[in-house]
């Protein structure tokens, strides 16, 4: 992943040493993530975002006992950054990965009686995202899709539901909890789950202080299953979302 690289050299060379002294001495931790979430506004539709950065930053800020800030990754104000990594992914002189436990791939779903049997099937058909998933650009960039893409993914999963697109795209890990459900058992077909990628903190090497911290973080996530319970956690209430607010029928 280029863009991956790309940010774990920009990382390395971002603020300096000691990032979480930095961050008490402010009186806030920032973040950089690939998507900042908006702000909740009152008497708007709540909706729960795709990817589980920001849930796992708000862990990270609650044990330091400060408040979280995110940024767009990546932007040089940072104290800590989560992105998105192949497995096999280059390591820059400079860096280090330190990796959350969370890992996903892209993951479609359509009609059960779809036509769509391959990735390349998505050539000039309609895909919904939701702007915070990693795969906005991807589908039309690698098999020629429509994209349409909506503010998060109850709203594309709703869009797929009514007619509006062919597939749906999001994190396998989310998908494949909410296909288990009764009510998408009409929308349970489903691509191959394409190259996963793993969610990492990405930081400068001389760091070795936010580096502990960080690496004891990630340890006791995947002590607990963390990750795995955010992504089940955030499905059950996506898909809550698309019962309550879906207006229109399942297309037929």
């Amino acid at each position: 992943m280029l863009v991956a690289a790309a940010l774990a050299s920009a990382c390395a060379g971002a603020l300096g040493a000691d990032a979480l002294a930095r961050a008490k001495q402010r009186g806030k931790l920032v973040a950089g993530i690939h998507y900042v979430v908006p702000e909740y506004k009152a008497g708007a539709k709540f909706r729960t975002p795709e990817a589980l950065d920001t849930a796992l930053l708000e862990d990270a800020a609650r044990r330091l006992q400060l408040p979280l800030a995110t940024v767009r990754a990546p932007s040089g104000k940072a104290d800590i950054t989560l992105a998105a990594f192949t497995e096999n992914a280059p390591r820059r002189d400079g860096s280090t990965l330190i990796p959350t436990g969370y890992a996903a791939g892209p993951m479609a779903i359509m009609r059960t009686d779809t036509g769509i049997k391959a990735w390349e099937h998505l050539k000039s058909r309609k895909v919904c995202l939701s702007a915070g998933g990693r795969y906005v650009g991807m589908m039309e960039a690698k098999y020629g899709a429509i994209e349409l893409v909506y503010a998060a993914p109850a709203d594309a999963l709703i869009a797929l539901r009514t007619g509006l697109c062919d597939a749906a795209v999001h994190d396998n890990t989310l998908l494949e909890e909410i296909v288990k459900l009764p009510e998408w058992k009409k929308f349970s077909a489903s691509l191959p789950t394409g190259p996963r990628s793993m969610l990492a903190f990405v930081m400068p090497a001389s760091d070795t202080k936010t580096a502990a911290f960080l690496t004891q973080l990630a340890s006791d996530w995947k002590a607990d299953g963390y990750p795995d319970q955010l992504a089940k956690k955030a499905a059950r209430n996506i898909a809550f979302e698309v019962y309550l607010d879906q207006d229109v029928p399942d297309c037929h």
